[in-house]
């Protein structure tokens, strides 16, 4: 994939690093791999643009901010072409997450967290089953998380 996007050794050890950490600088990483900061600039924008960095993302831990509730939970549609559509409402609710479309038991999959459980049944009586197309969920609710990670690029 990467050589399609005609991406050599020098962007996927600026990809590898920035996933490690988002907030150095350009100049800071420049040093660390021999190049001037223009140039990781100028890779950085060749990356946007070639949509394989959608951006930067400040990674919140979001029990400390009170919401102490993370739940998957699997959809199944009345219609699998009723997708795009329960997606779209699906985008309405703040406290999802994550959206993925899914083969298996479920239609699409989601997480979503709340502050509470009284926050979370809200969230699945009160708004996921009211969408149009939506036939019926099964939610679990997660206990921990041992880690979260981000797939090594560089080395490739």
């Amino acid at each position: 994939m990467a050589s399609k996007l005609n991406l050599d050794k020098l962007d996927l050890q600026i990809i590898q690093i920035m996933t490690e950490d988002a907030s150095i600088s350009y100049a800071d990483l420049g040093k660390q791999l021999f190049v001037s900061g223009g140039t990781i600039h100028v890779r950085i924008k060749k990356l946007q643009e070639l949509g394989v960095v959608k951006g930067t993302k400040l990674n919140v831990d979001l029990k400390l901010l009170g919401y102490d509730i993370k739940a998957f939970v699997g959809i199944y549609l009345e219609k699998s072409s009723l997708y795009d559509q329960v997606a779209e409402d699906l985008k309405k609710i703040p406290e999802i997450i994550r959206l993925n479309y899914t083969t298996g038991n479920y239609s699409m999959f989601i997480e979503v967290v709340a502050k509470d459980i009284n926050q979370l049944r809200f969230v699945l009586h009160d708004q996921l089953q009211k969408i149009k197309g939506i036939e019926r969920t099964e939610t679990f609710i997660s206990l921990d998380e041992s880690f979260s990670r981000n797939v090594p690029v560089a080395g490739q």
